[in-house]
């Protein structure tokens, strides 16, 4: 059953309605009723339409101000250009292929650019049609002034949304939550299952798909960088203190409670940072709580012996937090145009933060410059549409052709299942709309102020109703509206409307047959590659941070930044990224089958974020203390398990249950050698066991295995 609009958003949908009908309405009827430039109204209605429908803005009434404000310089290069390729077919299809493919295959650099490109698709759509005339660029021009000025007029004056919090200040409520959780742990060992489910959900609220469109920092500059990775770490962290306050008790230890103290202090620090504050204590204070912790741990008295493993294993969860802290406060320092500097931390996860902005976006356009990227194939897939869909509508001379390329800019989905089933209830949509119009037309004759009283009230509805109501509705309204305001800018008869339908059919057919043959199954198969690419590129991370710890791998020289596991880092940070992005577009597909069915990805991907943060901070900064032969045997052994594991999911990721038992840490930790080899020991195990974990659960150990064909 579909999920029904709440009363907020219902209203929000509406106010959002009113707004855009009275902008193309402001620009429309003066240009067509008191100036007579046909040009001009028509470009006056479609300006509001492009950007407060077809991209509809993030954000309160100001930013979308913002956005439109942004885009128009956009906009009118835009029609400047479709104005001079009309001349030809071929020039106009080569074009289109052009500006569809640069701006969303750029989208992918910047949210604010991903909510304005069907805008900007559509002005160049609107001008590349014929009749090739340049001499009508100014009144064009003048078109998108006046719709883009009353839609600004609009977002600012009309239905002020309530400002909703940004990605920033939900980090920094988060954190606040963190530090308070720090302080309950520092006058008790444990929290109850209350604060820890809040722990978890407060994480799993931080997450981009919880996030509106256009308001996630998923750009390629440093900010948005720096403002997903504390979102991340904060993630993280959450779910760390939670695994921290459900340990068993242990022993009091002064310099645990000393690390949770700064703890809370770089929490709070940091939300004040996000919030526009001044920072009090930066990361460089739980830096040195954390330096002096590992100190006392590594200094212990073997005289004490061997501290109990409840203590050590709840010393290692803290040592997790407190790294996770030091990033997330080092990262809303960047973000916020702190000092770019990151002195002491590990530099492969802080790598952006001395890289110029320029090379910032090329590293994202050439990470996504592969067939196996989602934003790859979208682009593709939506640049080929276009372009053949103007290619066909020039060539076949119909009427009214830019329909052909908005039916495909509308009803494109990212895979052929749901293309086709947006095309076949817009189909239907379309043909009931075109006989009503069609019933319209031919009672009101040439009445043009039935058509102009009709005007606003259908736009309202379409622009109400269609977003809510799907594909059938929006293209019926639609065709509604199209057909009251064409009939006030020329005559018009019922044909009117068979060449709408016409178009429309031809526009889905076309976007169809893209569907079928680019990618017909959406990320849905990307996901499975991507998944699959990033088990296999952090196997060796896993074997490489287990050669550092048990000192089997030699360390770097003091002077440089190189560390034993920065070779292979690189490759998988890389296909974590390429399978988040499969997996954002993956939770907008419409499922097909039950999710309990298949792998959890997002085990997955938190398998892949926590391989990398431990090769950040496991490996010793002074080098691995003398280890036991059987210490280095378990270290060894174990590191391989998980690997393996790992390499044996990717190979067979459809079918659950790839499960795995480390072996007991318990008896090697006796014959270590030192206090603070025991403490490493428990550090790694730790974290093998979390990743063996996220294995687990991301193929779906436990549940029973679907059914499938014996392949030959």
């Amino acid at each position: 059953m579909p999920r029904l609009p709440s009363l907020t958003e219902s209203f929000g949908g509406s106010g959002r309605a009113v707004r855009v009908a009275l902008a193309a309405a402001a620009g429309f009827y003066p240009a067509a009723y008191l100036m007579d430039r046909p040009v001009v109204a028509l470009y006056a209605l479609f300006t509001p339409i492009a950007f407060g429908v077809l991209s509809p803005l993030p954000g309160s009434g100001p930013h979308r101000a913002g956005s439109v404000l942004r885009a128009a310089p956009a906009a009118a290069a835009l029609i400047a250009l479709g104005t001079a390729l009309a001349v030809t077919t071929w020039a106009a299809a080569a074009g289109m292929l052009l500006v569809a493919l640069v701006l969303t295959f750029g989208a992918a650099c910047t949210p604010r650019l991903a909510s304005v490109v069907p805008g900007l698709q559509l002005c160049y759509i609107l001008a590349c049609f014929p009749p090739y005339a340049p001499t009508t660029l100014p009144e064009r021009l003048l078109g998108l002034l006046l719709g883009a000025a009353a839609l600004l007029l609009g977002e600012l004056l009309l239905f002020p949304a309530p400002r909703r919090p940004s990605y920033a200040e939900r980090v920094a409520d988060a954190l606040d939550l963190s530090a308070r959780t720090a302080g309950l742990l520092l006058r008790a060992e444990s929290v109850d299952g209350g604060t820890a489910d809040r722990l978890r959900t407060t994480g799993r609220e931080l997450r981009f798909s919880r996030q509106p469109h256009g308001c996630r920092p998923t750009g390629a500059g440093r900010t948005d960088r720096a403002l997903a990775q504390a979102g991340s770490a904060a993630r993280r962290l959450l779910d760390q203190l939670a695994a921290l306050g459900g340990l068993p008790p242990a022993p009091a230890d002064t310099a645990s409670q000393a690390l949770l103290h700064g703890v809370a202090a770089a929490c709070s620090d940091a939300a004040s940072v996000l919030r526009g504050g001044r920072s009090v204590r930066g990361a460089e204070f739980l830096e040195e709580m954390t330096a002096r912790f590992l100190d006392e741990r590594a200094g212990e008295p073997e005289g004490r012996g061997v501290p109990p493993y409840s203590l050590l294993r709840r010393r290692s969860t803290l040592l997790t937090v407190a790294a996770s802290a030091v990033t997330v406060r080092t990262a809303a320092g960047l973000a916020t145009g702190g000092d770019r500097a990151v002195p002491g931390l590990p530099h492969e996860q802080f790598w952006y933060a001395r890289v110029p902005a320029v090379r910032l976006w090329f590293v994202r356009v050439r990470g996504n410059l592969t067939p196996r990227s989602v934003v790859f194939q979208n682009a593709v897939r939506t640049a080929l549409g276009l372009a053949l869909a103007r290619l066909v509508a020039g060539s076949l001379d119909l009427s009214h052709g830019f329909w052909v390329l908005l039916s495909v800019l509308t009803l494109a989905r990212t895979t052929a299942v749901g293309t086709w089933s947006a095309v076949r209830s817009a189909a239907a949509g379309t043909l009931v709309g075109a006989v009503v119009a069609g019933a319209l037309i031919i009672g009101a004759g040439d009445a043009t102020a039935v058509y102009a009283g009709l005007l606003v009230p259908m736009m309202v509805i379409a622009f109400s109703v269609g977003p809510v109501g799907g594909p059938a509705w929006a293209q019926g309204l639609f065709t509604l509206v199209v057909s009251t305001a064409f009939a006030q800018i020329a005559p018009v008869t019922w044909r009117l409307e068979e060449a709408r339908l016409v178009d429309v059919l031809t526009g889905s057919g076309i976007g169809l047959v893209c569907g079928l043959l680019a990618w017909p199954a959406g990320a849905r198969t990307e996901m499975r590659r991507s998944v699959a690419a990033l088990l296999r590129a952090t196997a060796p991370v896993v074997l490489d941070t287990a050669d550092a710890v048990s000192g089997r791998r030699a360390e770097p020289e003091a002077d440089t930044a190189e560390r034993p596991t920065s070779g292979s880092l690189w490759p998988a940070l890389h296909r974590l990224r390429i399978a988040e992005a499969a997996y954002a577009q993956f939770r907008t597909e419409a499922a097909l089958r039950s999710d309990d069915d298949g792998p959890d990805w997002l085990a997955a991907l938190n398998y892949g974020s926590r391989v990398l943060s431990g090769a950040y901070w496991l490996p010793p900064a002074q080098g691995a203390p003398g280890l036991s032969p059987d210490a280095r045997r378990w270290v060894a052994t174990a590191g391989q398990q998980v690997a393996a594991a790992a390499l044996r999911a990717a190979a067979d990721l459809p079918s659950p249950g790839v499960t795995l038992r480390i072996a007991p840490l318990s008896p090697v930790l006796r014959s270590a050698a030192s206090p603070g080899a025991r403490s490493l020991l428990v550090d790694l195990e730790v974290w093998l066991q979390a990743l063996a974990g996220d294995l687990a659960t991301a193929t779906g150990a436990g549940r029973p295995a679907p059914r499938r064909r014996d392949v030959p």
